[in-house]
């Protein structure tokens, strides 16, 4: 092994290296629970520090979209705004309605942030850098998931508003419609890999051939898969278009109106936080997880790797937000229901394609891997047009002009 990469794997196990330093000198009765602090801990301050600098770079980031200035005035360049907002939140007055149920209404945001880290568990960060190795972790993930709904919906009906019942309503409604996708779309992947296991998905593209990663993302069925499964995880998370629970011309504030300082605060990081696990997940399933995408640069930490593609799906996240524009209710679930979950089931289809044609075919090599590509291929976009043409009922999509008063 070279000088190169003897460097590279110590800097890629310097954290896993580190933590069982500290646990050997730490006492035989207390190795186990600082083994477990060692793992908690870096999850609870590494991502709610990435969700301050994500609200600062959003901010700034649809500024510059919409041609406006961003924070500006808190520390150099606005950098300490997030500090400001934290200081904000967490010294402005706790309202809670006199006819809320108050058990129920102090729960519900800890039980969604508490959701929202539980799926962290599973997700390998970097190599031997996964909290809780799971054989059926991805099972573990979505199952953790529901737990989301159960706390939006406790918001909304502790509170004993109809605005805020009525956002929960649609919030559960439209995770429920998403969250049938988000799963399909996982099982290709499921399916190929032939376990559950987080790990054991990201081993499986961990390999090359000629310098390429095995990722999934680089075949028909996985590159229609991730885009499905980033779409659906958009809707799960409420982001825009999606942010359909809180549509302030509708229902104000959706299913968190009733809150203010701290818990409010904390509904806003629970977003974030699952924002970033989904993605996470969709790093796992589809990216390659913390493998690199060329052999060449595999002496590159794979926690690096890891949070290279995290902050790429951030910034994907924050365009979509200061492009598109929210949608309907009824296009919302049209979209999940006559679109979503079609494509996902075929895309499901298209994967065992390309698991068993090669056996079918007289050659091997190259004109196995043509033949595959094209049928795989024209099984999901014969249906993608066809379901895309359907969804649009016929409408032409026209120029739009634009009127001024005299």
């Amino acid at each position: 092994m070279n000088l190169a990469a003897t460097a590279g794997f110590t800097a890629d196990q310097v954290f896993v290296a580190l933590k069982h330093w500290l646990v050997l000198h730490t006492p035989g009765p207390f190795q186990t629970l600082v083994g477990i602090l060692l793992t908690i801990i870096p999850i609870i301050v590494v991502f709610p520090a990435l969700f301050a600098v994500t609200v600062l770079l959003e901010r700034k980031g649809l500024g510059r979209m919409q041609n406006r200035y961003g924070p500006n005035r808190v520390g150099p360049f606005g950098i300490l705004q997030p500090i400001a907002d934290a200081v904000k939140s967490l010294t402005k007055e706790d309202i809670v309605p006199r006819s809320a149920d108050h058990v129920v209404h102090y729960l519900a945001p800890l039980v969604l942030v508490g959701a929202a880290f539980l799926a962290y568990a599973v997700l390998p960060i970097g190599r031997n850098m996964v909290a809780v190795n799971l054989d059926a972790g991805v099972l573990f993930f979505f199952a953790i998931g529901a737990g989301t709904e159960l706390a939006v919906f406790m918001a909304g009906w502790s509170s004993r508003n109809k605005y805020s019942l009525l956002g929960a309503m649609r919030a559960i409604a439209q995770m429920i419609s998403y969250e049938i996708p988000l799963i399909l779309s996982s099982i290709a992947v499921v399916m190929m890999s032939g376990t559950l296991s987080t790990t054991a998905i990201v081993d499986r593209q961990a390999h090359y051939t000629a310098t390429l990663a095995h990722w999934n993302v680089f075949t028909p069925w996985g590159l229609a898969g991730f885009i499905l499964f980033m779409i659906a995880a958009t809707a799960e998370t409420n982001r825009s278009p999606f942010d359909l629970p809180e549509g302030e011309s509708e229902i104000i504030a959706g299913y968190f109106i009733e809150y203010s300082g701290f818990k409010f605060a904390l509904f806003f990081l629970a977003e974030y936080l699952e924002m970033f696990a989904v993605s996470g997940l969709g790093i796992t399933l589809f990216l390659g997880g913390w493998s690199s995408p060329f052999s060449f640069l595999a002496w590159i930490p794979s926690w690096i790797w890891f949070f290279v593609k995290l902050l790429a799906l951030i910034v994907a996240f924050i365009w979509v937000r200061g492009t598109l524009p929210r949608l309907r209710m009824d296009q919302l679930m049209n979209f999940a229901w006559k679109f979503m979950l079609p494509m996902s089931l075929i895309v499901i289809f298209a994967a065992g394609l390309w698991r068993f044609l090669p056996a079918t075919i007289a050659g091997s090599g190259a004109l196995g891997t043509v033949v595959r590509w094209l049928v795989c291929a024209l099984v999901i976009v014969g249906p993608y047009v066809t379901l895309a043409r359907a969804l649009e009922g016929g409408r032409r999509i026209e120029k739009r002009t634009y009127r001024f008063a005299e």
